[in-house]
């Protein structure tokens, strides 16, 4: 049996990898980042096993069921054992079409460039491929 059978929180997502320093660590748990059993935790709340704690990290939570108590950093071997993470799978990502950027102080754009801008504007309007203003090459 572990000795120690609870952890300070910013010390135990710290020590499972879930932050790169014990301080930001620290700086998540006071803007309310991390959350113990559903509610906000300070840095000094104590987990234990069987705890959900939720990390909010680049806009998604990760849910994480503690099954191991760790006060020293771990590797990352050892810190997946340490955890249950349920965390549902991200959703899948729109495929988002690219918008043609022009460099910055390449001017103004050329008769051709322009036309080809009218177009893109228009077929994303809905419209067939070309501007309706366009001359037809007949």
């Amino acid at each position: 049996m572990d000795p120690v059978m609870t952890a300070r929180v910013d010390s135990w997502t710290w020590a499972v990898r879930m932050f790169k320093t014990r301080s930001s660590a620290t700086a998540a748990c006071r803007a309310g980042h991390v959350r113990v059993n559903g509610d906000r935790a300070k840095s000094a709340q104590p987990v234990r096993i069987g705890d959900e704690v939720r990390v909010r990290s680049n806009g998604f939570d990760r849910i994480l069921i503690v099954s191991r108590i760790v006060s020293k950093r771990v590797g990352a071997a050892v810190a997946v054992e340490c955890f249950v993470d349920q965390t549902p799978p991200p959703p899948p990502r729109e495929e988002v079409a690219l918008v043609p950027m022009r460099d910055r102080g390449a001017g103004r754009p050329t008769k051709r460039e322009r036309r080809d801008i009218d177009k893109l504007r228009a077929t994303r309007l809905g419209e067939p491929g070309e501007a309706s203003w366009l001359p037809d090459d007949d």
